[in-house]
């Protein structure tokens, strides 16, 4: 398959999916992917996007590394790239093979789950937060947008090339949290301050839904509800913000 066609079927999750890869846009992006262990299988450009230094620099490790580099005009990228202003650089790349079983063992296991979180801008930011604060892994539940969608990868960063990121069903987590004795903490408005608490060695965090919150299966399967106090005045925090606060907090 070429290179452009398929960077045009990894648009679609299902195709992600099957393939097991996915498009990383942005000089950025791409740079951090050059200096990951991830394997690119290739990168398209247009001819613009080639002429500073920076990229430059970037194509060439890639090649080395044997990526397929290929010049395409501003219209065919146009028809590959997903995000906003994608800086006429774009990678395949081989997604890493995360999932529950390949996590490290230990008693000190700090999961962060995505219960429906939607947004891609959000997602990225928590990925990114996430591997900043030394979570075990993000896991992305039923409802949750792919973690490799191609917004949610340009937003971390980078997080994804030295984190681990996958998705997984609650049955498949729940078994895992029992097994390993993880407890289940999930974020909510009606749940105990967080101020006092103080987090169990093993801990899967659980944030929900930007407008609706968690579900119902969370609800009924959480060993406690948190909630972070803020002030009357203001209604809720974003979800990535909330996150990040948690986390943190949740370090001790």
């Amino acid at each position: 398959m070429k290179l452009l066609t398929l960077a045009r079927d990894l648009r679609r999750r299902k195709a992600r999916g099957r393939l097991g890869l996915f498009v990383g846009e942005g000089l950025r992006v791409v740079e951090e992917l050059a200096r990951s262990p991830i394997t690119v299988r290739g990168v398209l450009h247009t001819p613009e996007a080639a002429t500073s230094d920076q990229a430059a620099a970037v194509l060439r490790t890639l090649r080395q590394r044997g990526a397929d580099v290929a010049e395409v005009s501003e219209r065919d990228f146009a028809t590959a790239a997903e995000t906003d202003s994608p800086q006429g650089i774009l990678a395949v790349a081989v997604a890493p093979d995360h999932r529950l079983g390949t996590l490290p063992p230990g008693d000190a296991i700090r999961l962060l789950v995505l219960d429906a979180v939607q947004d891609p801008g959000n997602v990225g930011t928590i990925l990114r937060t996430a591997a900043a604060l030394g979570a075990t892994a993000t896991i992305a539940l039923p409802g949750t947008v792919d973690l490799w969608n191609a917004k949610v990868v340009r937003s971390a960063m980078g997080a994804h090339f030295h984190h681990p990121a996958f998705s997984c069903t609650w049955e498949e987590l729940d078994g895992f949290c029992r097994q390993h004795g993880v407890a289940v903490w999930a974020a909510d408005a009606a749940g105990e301050p967080l101020e006092g608490l103080s987090p169990p060695p093993g801990m899967a965090l659980v944030m929900g839904n930007e407008g609706a919150g968690i579900t119902a299966a969370t609800r009924n399967r959480a060993d406690h509800l948190v909630a972070l106090p803020i002030a009357a005045a203001v209604e809720s925090l974003n979800v990535a913000v909330a996150a990040g606060i948690l986390l943190h907090a949740l370090r001790r």
